[in-house]
């Protein structure tokens, strides 16, 4: 992937999306409806788009709205909803309409109560806490896409994301409701829904904040005055980390408590977006200039379902370094946990954590992209931990009870300061420790050009297509295009050897196909696997 010439650098005036139209364009523009870019389309974290392409606007979320509560139906589900949004410009406006909808079909509903922002965890934590009444939920948030995006996601009464068939079935019924013309969509003013009997409010902060300690050790962060600088990178979690730093006496500083819905404030990712990607070194990059003046830095991405983890001696973790690092630490340190509780990751999270798994003789699952694949596990307790390569990670109380079953970026980056409290060394020195004893693993990923077709034969290839015996110099010990842990579709392949692995997964958005790869032989060995990993799927599309 080329890299912008401004990457890292403050935005600038000319990069700021224009919040009027964006706004002027969700209510007056309408979707094709014969256009597959502008119907409802849930992939992983929900329904996604901007008003400026006409694939998030005002028809999209009364159609969505009117297919939850549907389905609500359809399930039996009579309790509340609870519904929370982000700091995107969108969300508003998106969050009224769907209230307009929930009322007028007679859901309860509850906001927020002080009329502010929702982390996606709070919300998982509002409905699990509420889980004897059926409840479920919705976040308004397009998570760490650029500032003209608007999202929509359903959360069950698992608290979790969404299952595959749960989301089919909402996705089909909103785009129906569109070729109708809405006609099957019930709505009143917004005056009304506002005020209605089923409209109640909730103090989603004060049930989070509180409930802390039982997850996190926060006595011990405040007993060892561990210096934490939180930056909300303009998001959900802005009111939040004031609010853990005062409630819980911690010597923490929101390092910027700005919220602006053009996220003016952001450095430019990799290709030139403000995107608020707190795993990415360029959209971090104010951050990491101030690792100094703390022991721990940390970042959240708009709805503070990710985490970023900045030390004074390295940075800017890599995701799969910290998550390997969380891992060790946290099966060592839970005395409360069940003995049994496994280790969940995603296919294309680093091999690091495998050896970590083996070392602790812990159980790994490993499952496709997605966290809803550790709902199941992290609600029972079978599974103790559960992270994916994107930042993404949640795991048990400190009895083994659930906390979230959706990712929790605020857990996270309080679990960094716990492990500087309690050991007295930085996560990414702890890392050091782990790379001496089970090696150093080069990790990348790549884009690869495809068609349509070829993205197709990609998300359901067998085994029996790879024709490849060797990779790398290596022979393959695995070819894989269903998870171990749980015999779902990866949707893709990966391969594997001794040292190194590749896997290759169709995008959802572009002509292209995402190649992860890794190599504990260093960064020569892991180019040589990207360039052969090309060759195998080429081979396996043609077979």
């Amino acid at each position: 992937m080329s890299v912008h010439p401004r990457a890292g650098q403050p935005a600038q005036r000319s990069d700021l999306v224009d919040v009027p139209r964006l706004i002027t364009s969700y209510y007056a523009e309408h979707p094709d409806v014969e256009d597959p870019a502008q119907q409802v389309a849930f992939g992983t974290s929900g329904h996604r788009g901007s008003s400026l392409r006409r694939s998030f606007n005002e028809d999209h979320i009364v159609a969505v709205s009117q297919a939850i509560c549907e389905y609500r139906k359809l399930q039996g589900y009579t309790g509340p909803l609870f519904i929370g949004k982000d700091s995107h410009a969108l969300s508003e406006p998106a969050t009224v309409s769907a209230l307009e909808v929930f009322a007028a079909n007679g859901v309860q509903v509850l906001v927020d109560s002080r009329d502010g922002y929702t982390p996606t965890p709070a919300l998982s934590h509002a409905i699990l806490t509420h889980r004897h009444l059926g409840a479920d939920g919705v976040v308004v948030t397009p998570s760490h896409n650029p500032p003209e995006d608007g999202g929509f996601k359903y959360n069950p009464p698992h608290g979790g994301p969404a299952d595959t068939d749960v989301t089919k079935w909402i996705q089909d019924r909103a785009n129906a409701l569109l070729a109708d013309e809405l006609q099957g969509v019930k709505r009143i003013p917004y005056e009304r829904a506002r005020t209605a009997d089923t409209t109640g409010r909730f103090d989603f902060l004060a049930a989070y904040v509180d409930d802390l300690p039982s997850a996190i050790d926060l006595a011990a962060i405040a007993n060892a005055g561990v210096r934490i600088g939180a930056d909300p990178l303009g998001g959900a979690s802005v009111a939040y980390w004031g609010a853990i730093a005062e409630r819980h006496k911690l010597d923490l500083t929101v390092v910027n408590p700005d919220v602006d819905p053009t996220f003016g404030f952001m450095t430019l990712d990799w290709d030139g977006k403000i995107r608020m990607d707190c795993s990415s070194p360029n959209a971090m990059a104010l951050l990491i200039g101030k690792r100094g003046d703390y022991q721990v830095a940390t970042g959240n991405d708009a709805d503070a379902d990710r985490h970023g983890i900045v030390t004074p001696d390295a940075g800017l973790m890599n995701p799969n370094h910290f998550l390997a690092v969380a891992i060790q630490y946290l099966f060592r340190a839970r005395d409360g946990w069940p003995a049994g509780a496994a280790i969940g990751k995603t296919l294309v999270s680093s091999s690091m954590i495998d050896r970590v798994a083996a070392d602790l003789g812990r159980t790994l699952i490993e499952v496709p992209v997605g966290f809803k694949w550790f709902v199941p596990g992290l609600l029972d307790g079978s599974v103790g931990f559960g992270g994916e390569e994107s930042a993404g990670a949640s795991f048990l109380r400190r009895d083994g009870g659930v906390w979230t079953t959706d990712k929790d970026g605020l857990l996270l980056c309080l679990l960094a300061a716990e492990i500087i409290a309690t050991t007295g060394r930085s996560p990414s020195e702890h890392y050091a420790d782990l790379v001496a004893r089970h090696g150093a693993p080069a990790y990348a990923r790549i884009d690869v050009a495809s068609t349509r077709e070829e993205k197709a034969v990609l998300g359901k290839l067998s085994p029996e297509q790879v024709t490849a015996t060797e990779l790398a110099g290596e022979p393959i010990t695995a070819k894989l295009t269903a998870a171990p842990g749980n015999g779902a579709a990866l949707g893709g392949l990966k391969v594997v050897t001794a040292s190194g692995w590749f896997a290759a997964r169709p995008s959802g958005t572009e002509d292209v196909y995402k190649v992860y790869a890794e190599s504990f032989q260093g960064p020569e060995h892991l180019e040589r696997i990207q360039q052969e990993a090309r060759g195998v799927v080429s081979a396996a599309l043609s077979a």
